[in-house]
């Protein structure tokens, strides 16, 4: 796809730092990457709107800051706080506006607050729903958290489903591969990434609703459901019918751990009970 003009997007605010930090960027992400990029006609021209985007790999957020920064609307991009606390990078981050996502403390609305502000200023904000790197073992999107939704119904910006496919091929997710096979990084030769915006998602029928869980849940799974869409597009493979719950399969590992514990305990038992014999 041709790049579009930055002079189409007349509120687009780059700034010195924003455009440092591309200076910095974008030639590291060039080295390493066959950029595809897809689907900029998507994205509104004027006025804030959400990105909701997949996670398959810890270098994702510069793949996806550079397919954004190339469209002519750069994003601020929710991050977690810990990254505001590195060196020179929490620097940067915070002179280009990036939002910091302060997890279970008192801060953890703040986030909320400044994306609203943010999207009513007419600016893009970036969310990873699934909150972290995907654990599903062909690397789909899993379940998502309400936050991006919330977002969405509280400012009724459209939402814009994002999804990206090959930096896992660079930096696998938690050092494995598909299917959990053991992979390593891998730099070089340069890896082919796509990146492809999808039509925004229609949640039209949850506005104007009370911002129950059940309602935010909904808006979630059609959240979701748009992202693996567009992912699936890009594979030209069919998603699972059942999208990977972390949750439950954290629930689940317990309770195998916890009848591994049981039987071990009842091994042990049993071997006492012998030895007294």
């Amino acid at each position: 796809m041709a790049r579009r003009s930055y002079a189409s997007f007349g509120n687009a605010d780059y700034g010195i730092w924003y455009r440092f930090a591309a200076v910095l960027v974008k030639p590291v992400t060039t080295a390493l990457v066959k950029p595809e990029w897809r689907g900029w006609e998507n994205f509104p021209e004027e006025g804030g709107f959400l990105t909701v985007v997949n996670h398959n790999s810890v270098i994702d957020p510069v793949v996806y800051a550079h397919f954004q920064y190339n469209s002519g609307r750069p994003p601020r991009i929710l991050g977690k706080s810990s990254l505001f606390k590195v060196p020179f990078i929490g620097f940067m981050l915070r002179k280009t506006g990036q939002i910091p996502v302060y997890r279970d403390s008192t801060d953890a609305a703040q986030a909320f607050r400044a994306a609203i502000s943010a999207i009513d200023n007419g600016q893009v904000v970036q969310f990873y729903p699934e909150g972290t790197i995907t654990r599903d073992p062909q690397l789909w999107p899993m379940t998502g958290k309400s936050g991006a939704a919330r977002v969405a119904l509280m400012t009724g910006a459209p939402v814009i489903p994002v999804a990206h496919w090959g930096a896992h091929e660079i930096v696998p997710p938690y050092g494995k591969g598909l299917g959990g096979r053991p992979a390593k990084v891998s730099l070089f030769p340069r890896k082919k990434v796509v990146v492809a915006a999808g039509p925004p998602v229609d949640l039209s029928r949850f506005q104007g609703k009370e911002l129950t869980s059940q309602v935010l849940r909904e808006a979630t799974g059609e959240i979701m459901d748009a992202i693996t869409a567009v992912l699936a597009e890009i594979r030209g493979e069919q998603p699972p019918a059942e999208r990977f719950d972390l949750r439950q399969a954290a629930r689940k590992k317990n309770a195998e751990r916890g009848a591994a514990n049981e039987e071990a305990a009842v091994e042990a038992a049993e071997r006492d009970e012998e030895s007294d014999r």
